[in-house]
């Protein structure tokens, strides 16, 4: 199968674009969790 280079060029950049992400994804840090209902809803009203 031969391929032309718009087909290329388009799995190359999904391809930089996800590990892309990946990498900078390793650098969060802090514990993952779901602010409470309480606290959010505090944030919100001024």
């Amino acid at each position: 199968m031969k391929w032309c280079r718009a087909e290329l060029a388009l799995y190359l950049i999904i391809t930089i674009l996800g590990i892309g992400s990946m990498i900078t994804a390793c650098g969060q840090k802090g514990p993952l969790y779901l602010p409470s209902e309480k606290n959010s809803l505090e944030q919100t009203n001024y």
